[in-house]
């Protein structure tokens, strides 16, 4: 068997191999300009913005501050809470979303009747625009006057002849509960398509050698499925996590970051809009973007790993 030698290139072989190179990017220079105006310039403002001292309302007095910002970011106890309860949502939320999804994945990887509409109505909670979702949740569920679970502790303690039923004040008893709540509902279809998507691309001849082979349904899925299903878990996981660290609608709408559920995106909010401290402000927002980014590379690495396992 012989192998193949590759010839050099002359001089001008490689000139017209660079100007067909060059050719094929052209039509891409636009987007990246178009790209760069719109993310990468405003990050570099918001970025020179956090190494001063600036308050809008004493504009004249703004000066240069270096990294103080960034120190204050840390060091203020505010701001260190509203980190401890981003990552307490980010992890609540992500991971009984995770949970259900993957109970809902392997319910509709069975065939029954009404599977379609099934699955509809499971992937609608996730096309609902964030804002009209936590509005949804604050008035329709959560209403201690009407809301739907009242209604149905009401219409529970009815049926055992009490009359005076718990009322609770959802929105103000069990706070960061209600958010995370909302939040679940919301990304729960997300990560049951993504599981979804790892459950259908399972090798079948494998699942039939373990069934002849005596296996149990418990055994199957603790062995073969779920293995199967790490990578998948992993991205819907690290996907999760960058969205829901950078939440602000649901915060923001159903507790107005009150009663302990301010996370760093709405403290960042509160920083630039309540109390005008433009360089504070962009320091905290330049904390989540590099957090987000770190994530973002971990969800790249996942992806990568899933692409090269699925091309074998």
């Amino acid at each position: 068997m012989t192998t193949a030698t590759k010839v050099p290139l002359t001089p001008e072989q490689k000139a017209v191999a660079k100007k067909r190179a060059r050719s094929r990017r052209l039509p891409l220079l636009p987007a990246l300009i178009f790209l760069i105006i719109v993310t990468q310039i405003p990050f570099l403002t918001t970025v020179g913005i956090s190494l001063m001292d600036w308050n809008s309302l004493n504009p004249d007095l703004r000066k240069f501050v270096g990294l103080s910002n960034y120190a204050h970011v840390f060091q203020d106890a505010d701001l260190r809470q509203s980190v401890l309860t981003t990552v307490q949502m980010t992890v609540v939320v992500v991971l009984v979303s995770v949970l259900l999804g993957l109970g809902l994945a392997l319910l509709l990887d069975h065939q029954f009747f009404g599977r379609g509409l099934v699955r509809t109505m499971l992937i609608a909670p996730f096309l609902v625009v964030p804002v009209a979702a936590a509005l949804v949740w604050k008035h329709a569920l959560l209403n201690p006057a009407y809301g739907l679970l009242n209604g149905v502790l009401t219409w529970i303690w009815g049926l055992f002849g009490s009359t005076n039923p718990p009322q609770p004040e959802w929105l103000s008893d069990f706070p960061l509960w209600a958010v995370e709540a909302s939040l679940i509902w919301q990304w729960t279809p997300f990560m049951m398509l993504i599981i979804l998507a790892g459950l259908q691309s399972r090798p079948l001849d494998v699942f039939e050698a373990a069934s002849i082979d005596g296996a149990s349904g418990w055994q199957t899925f603790r062995f073969i499925t779920l293995p199967h299903l790490r990578r998948y878990l992993e991205l819907a996981s690290l996907l999760g996590i960058i969205y829901i660290i950078q939440n602000f609608d649901a915060v923001f709408t159903l507790t107005s970051g009150g009663l302990g559920t301010a996370n760093l995106p709405y403290s960042v909010y509160q920083t630039f809009y309540q109390a005008h401290e433009y360089g504070l402000a962009s320091a905290a927002g330049v904390v989540v973007v590099i957090a987000s980014q770190l994530v973002a590379i971990l969800v790249l690495r996942s992806v990568s790993t899933l692409l090269k396992e699925e091309g074998r």
